[in-house]
């Protein structure tokens, strides 16, 4: 799938401003609404294009899908589940949050039938390392499964009937009489919770509900490049749907620590480095450690001025195969104290600069003075 899946979606151009876009996605969902449509795999249309809008209508998660494309935004990677559970997923990154809902026919879209579960979402913290490099983490989730006794159908003999109260339908009519005519109103069924089935015969276990809290143990990968506020999304790790309908999914907000020796901007990586003033004089090698604990030489020139940054190329963030730089920042520091054989050198060094620039000492000029008053 190309960079532009999100514009291909909306069927706009990806220089398209915010007009355009905000028109294709109400056009759009108008046409897939599922109240409205009834084709086949229109529900699922209409949630491409949702997640398509929630991105490119934020700028900043625009931004953000471009600059990573499609690929690395949505399929970062799969992830793998112990402790068992019985179902599977996939992981991949989202920075578009749970998406927007928007009301076009007056009453909100209501669902009939059997409920998805509900998103899950966690944060986790990681040190700046990994996000510059990838990494692998495990973590542990508590959410709701599909009850293991009853695989989730919430009934002993794992079957269920149609609700005899709403007949299948998962809402209950009611209609009453007005001076301005008849009003019918709509609404989700007590007995079955619009699900339109009840259990055969109710789920010692669980209750009926079909469900079970468990802690379960999920391996990750985190991309490289990742930052603050971004979001990886594990698809159907969320909590459990109802019997027959899909889970949620779980979404993991990372956020990056700060680091002792490193500040990151954008690809870039930036340290510093001490070096005294003659080795800002004549120029010095010093050995530095990088984010990795790699071991390199950097060649701070002669001459070199305070807060100059040298450049290392390739030492940055390594997001999709084309690193960011390190930044060496150098800072010349003048020694508080210095031995009696130091001080001579910097004494004859200082009048080598005053020879050289034709000046007489501080000194000499005050006695020069006074002298002359004799």
């Amino acid at each position: 799938m190309g960079k532009g899946d999100y514009y291909d979606i909306l069927g706009i151009p990806q220089n398209a401003e915010d007009k355009e876009i905000k028109k294709a996605y109400r056009n759009l969902a108008r046409k897939y609404h599922p109240d409205v449509c009834k084709d086949s795999g229109a529900e699922e249309k209409f949630k491409q294009i949702n997640e398509a809008y929630s991105v490119l209508s934020d700028p900043q998660k625009r931004a953000q899908y471009d600059n990573m494309g499609h690929e690395t935004f949505t399929n970062a990677s799969k992830g793998s589940y112990t402790g068992g559970g019985g179902f599977g997923g996939g992981f991949s990154t989202d920075f578009s949050g749970f998406g927007d809902i928007f009301d076009f026919f007056g009453g909100g879209y209501r669902r009939t039938g059997p409920q998805p579960g509900a998103d899950l979402l966690m944060r986790l913290s990681i040190p700046l390392e990994d996000a510059v490099s990838g990494t692998e983490r495990e973590i542990e989730v508590m959410h709701t499964e599909p009850c293991p006794t009853c695989a989730g159908s919430g009934s002993e003999t794992k079957k269920q009937n149609t609700c005899p109260r709403c007949g299948g339908t998962g809402q209950m009519r009611s209609t009453s009489h007005s001076p301005f005519g008849q009003f019918i109103r709509m609404t989700t069924c007590t007995q079955c919770g619009g699900r339109g089935k009840i259990p055969e015969r109710q789920c010692r276990e669980c209750r009926g509900s079909g469900h079970t809290r468990a802690k379960r143990k999920v391996a990750i990968h985190i991309p490289p490049g990742i930052d603050t506020g971004m979001r990886l999304r594990m698809e159907k790790y969320g909590e459990a749907g109802d019997f027959g309908a899909p889970n949620g999914d779980l979404f993991i907000e990372i956020s990056v620590l700060p680091h002792a020796r490193f500040t990151r901007f954008d690809d870039n990586l930036e340290t510093y480095i001490d070096i005294s003033p003659v080795q800002a004089v004549l120029g010095t090698l010093i050995e530095i450690e990088t984010i990795d604990k790699r071991h390199i030489d950097v060649k701070s020139p002669r001459g070199v001025q305070n807060n100059t940054a040298l450049r290392i190329p390739g030492e940055g963030v390594k997001r999709r195969g084309h690193p960011g730089d390190l930044l060496v920042r150098v800072r010349i520091v003048t020694p508080k104290q210095v031995s009696n054989e130091e001080r001579e050198h910097y004494e004859k060094i200082l009048e080598i600069e005053q020879k050289n620039k034709g000046k007489k000492g501080i000194f000499s000029g005050f006695m020069g003075k006074k002298k002359d008053r004799k």
